[in-house]
């Protein structure tokens, strides 16, 4: 609405299609403009810095759109700090390739918030969509993430949780995961400032993940943090849909990658992907700098890794996968190739650091396993991301049987019970078949003997079984994300310290989904998945049930001496409360309450579960043996 000539109520509004006209000239005085009045009051030259300015002079009246593609296109930095590169600050490629030239895609915004109202009163039509990204926007994600609505249960829920508030004081205050990225050796090994700024990059392109890396041993830690960057680089690459203006011209890339990134210390990629994606890609020479400074041993890995990914993804870009994978071979392909791969880096990297035995880089088949474990898991959870991204994963040999459409779609819009019902058979199976991994993921873990490792491998895959447990006949899986309670996530974090506490989390959930299905089979449900379902759950509860028992009797002494602590608390509040200030006193009362029982709860389940880390042994002991 042109609120800005015609005040709050303008009866007036445009709502067009407009195109960006670049020309390069010697000097500025061979070039005439002369636009017409009636759109366009004055010109002039400027430079990038000069026009940041003149946008910040509100007596300038620019149309809307200009602001919009300037911030999200034309200019990148003006600074070698700044967010990255855009049109501008590459003229030789802008004018002389057809890199940023598309002649397809109409770019669709909203405007200014100064420019919403007018008559009709209107409001945003497209911040779903967040398409007016600026590079290197913390909020922009690849592909479709943040378009689709996340469950998530209410803050006066996830409080009524006490054990996880409990386990959230203890994470975040009383024993939080320990960074050794300021250790001695990492900071006289690799420039502090590129050093910075993966660290950086590391926790905004995957926060879940940075804090488990941070805590490795400082011999493997930059290893894989580097290792990490450089994949999510690859499939920053993999993910745009729009940037290369041919699926051959991708397929090279990703073919290429490991020989033009992981070589040239120069290497950049301007315009790739979204948000801190792009920003990774485009200032990728600083995590080049620290992946030079790595033993030759990881780079040999990471190298290796990085090829064999990206012939994989390569196998995938003409596929259309906007339906999902064909069936249930081509669904362990693919997550063989862009998870599988991962855990035998991995597996390799933890070997030649010496921290886990040499025989571990030949567990090729459990650290796929793994791998695949982790990437149904989030398959499943992001089914609606995927589909309104127009590339899916679940596997076409599955979804059809109960898509009365034949379309993938089917299964998002429930509006009716056959529906409902159709969809929940489908996640159900799906959910079956990636808990059938299980095992294979707890035999892993028992072969690893460095408890910071062992907690690395331990955290993501407990964070997987409660998502299973999660998704497992929720319909909510096909009308948003749905995601375990940032509490339980505390919870299992602390419950990883050993094979007792992860064997305890796996046997709990399995337990649960098992009773999912009883309880759904008990009300009239039929699934036919039933019974593969209950096997599957059941051969995880045999696994982990002697660990699981003890766990729990421990947990029944810690629980039964905080209930005990806590009562005499309780009591010595109520029994004299203070005549001033009670309300303050009792609030203060419980915070201090929960912090002194977190710590308490802490030290006991430490003390109580010390023998069950007997086979795990501290980095620092490791590396002296």
């Amino acid at each position: 609405a042109d609120t800005i000539t015609h005040g709050k109520k303008s009866p007036w509004g445009e709502h067009e299609i407009d195109y960006v006209l670049f020309a390069t000239v010697p000097s500025k005085d061979v070039l005439t403009i002369k636009p017409h009045p009636d759109e366009v009051d004055d010109i002039k030259w400027v430079t990038q810095s000069k026009l940041l300015e003149m946008f910040d002079d509100k007596s300038l009246l620019f149309s809307p759109w200009f602001r919009l593609i300037a911030n999200r296109w034309m200019i990148g930095s003006t600074s070698e700090e700044g967010r990255g590169g855009g049109w501008w600050d590459d003229l030789n490629r802008t004018m002389s390739t057809d890199d940023f030239c598309d002649f397809d895609t109409i770019y669709r915004f909203d405007p200014p918030e100064e420019h919403m109202g007018g008559g009709g009163d209107a409001g945003p039509m497209f911040e779903k969509e967040d398409i007016a990204a600026v590079v290197g926007d913390a909020s922009k994600k690849q592909g479709a993430y943040g378009k689709v609505k996340t469950h998530k249960e209410s803050k006066l829920k996830q409080i009524l949780h006490l054990e996880e508030v409990m386990s959230a004081v203890t994470l975040l205050y009383v024993h939080p995961l320990k960074s050794n990225l300021k250790s001695d050796n990492i900071q006289k090994t690799f420039d502090s400032s590129d050093l910075a700024f993966c660290d950086e990059i590391l926790c905004k392109v995957s926060r879940s993940f940075a804090a488990v890396i941070r805590q490795l041993p400082p011999t493997l830690l930059v290893d894989v943090l580097i290792f990490y960057l450089v994949l999510r680089a690859l499939d920053t690459v993999e993910d745009d849909m729009n940037y290369f203006p041919s699926n051959d011209e991708k397929v090279k890339a990703l073919l290429s990658f490991h020989k033009t990134a992981l070589v040239d210390p120069k290497w950049t990629m301007v315009g790739c992907g979204e948000g801190d994606e792009r920003r990774l890609l485009e200032e990728f020479p600083k995590c080049h700098s620290v992946y030079a400074a790595l033993p030759e041993a990881s780079r040999r890995v990471i190298c290796d890794i990085t090829q064999r990914m990206g012939t994989g993804m390569a196998e995938f870009v003409d596929k259309d996968l906007g339906q999902g994978t064909v069936d249930i071979t081509q669904y362990n392909r693919y997550c063989h190739f862009v998870a599988g791969l991962v855990g035998e880096g991995l597996s390799r990297l933890f070997a030649v650091s010496g921290l886990e035995q040499s025989s571990l880089a030949t567990e090729l088949h459990l650290s796929d396993q793994m791998g695949l474990f982790l990437q149904k898991t989030n398959i499943i959870r992001d089914y609606l991301e995927d589909y309104v991204d127009g590339r899916a994963f679940w596997p076409q040999s599955v979804w059809k049987k109960y898509s009365s459409t034949g379309d993938l779609g089917y299964f998002a819009n429930p509006t009716t019970d056959e529906t409902r019902l159709a969809g929940l058979n489908c996640l159900n199976e799906l959910v079956t078949d990636a808990l059938e991994l299980a095992p294979d993921c707890l035999a892993y873990l028992s072969k690893l003997r460095c408890a910071e490792v062992f907690r690395f491998c331990a955290i993501p895959q407990v964070m997987a079984i409660a998502t299973l447990d999660k998704c497992y006949h929720n319909g909510d899986v096909f009308t948003g994300v749905v995601k375990i309670r940032k509490g339980m996530s505390c919870l299992l974090i602390n419950n990883t310290t050993d094979i007792l506490g992860v064997h305890g989390i796996f046997h709990r959930f399995a337990k649960s989904i098992m009773d999912k299905a009883k309880s759904a089979r008990k009300g009239g449900y039929e699934d036919p998945s039933c019974e593969r379902t209950m096997k599957a759950c059941q051969a995880i509860i045999d696994l982990t049930e002697p660990e699981a028992r003890m766990a729990k009797k421990q947990a029944s002494v810690v629980n039964g001496t905080i209930t005990v602590v806590s009562c005499a608390a309780a009591g010595m509040v109520l029994h004299k409360p203070p005549k001033n200030n009670s309300v303050l006193f009792s609030t203060t009362m419980v915070v201090a309450s929960i912090g002194m029982l977190s710590f308490m709860k802490m030290g006991l389940t430490k003390l109580m579960g010390e023998r069950s880390m007997a086979s795990l042994l501290p980095a620092s002991k490791l590396t002296k043996n």
